[in-house]
């Protein structure tokens, strides 16, 4: 696995999570334990920040650390679009029977 990580991609990753959660740098680097300037510079990619810090970054921000490394996320509803695309022009009593499937799965999902 030859992955090399853009940490100036990373740090746009954050910033856009930090806003769309409405904070500040100054509220996450105070959350976080670390200067604002700090997450200046990681918000920039001109800082490497450590495992811990980018820990307590994708906590608070409700992120995964797959998303901010590779860009994955792991949303729900991009699953549900994904099925979706995979199940359109199907036959549709097959996706019928597909769905009724899940269905029965979900009610079960606590037993699983």
């Amino acid at each position: 696995m030859d992955k090399i990580i853009d940490y100036a991609a990373l740090g746009e990753r954050i910033r856009i999570a930090r806003k769309k959660r409405k904070l500040s740098q100054e509220k996450l680097a105070e959350i976080c334990s670390i200067s604002t300037a700090h997450i200046g510079h990681i918000e920039r990619g001109t800082r490497i920040p450590s495992l811990e810090t980018l820990y307590r970054i994708s906590k608070e921000l409700d992120i995964s650390l797959d998303y901010l490394f590779f860009d994955s996320k792991n949303d729900i509803d991009d699953v549900f679009k994904s099925i979706s695309a995979q199940l359109a022009g199907k036959d549709g009593e097959k996706v019928k029977v597909f769905i009724s499937t899940v269905k029965v799965l979900a009610d079960k999902i606590d037993d699983l």
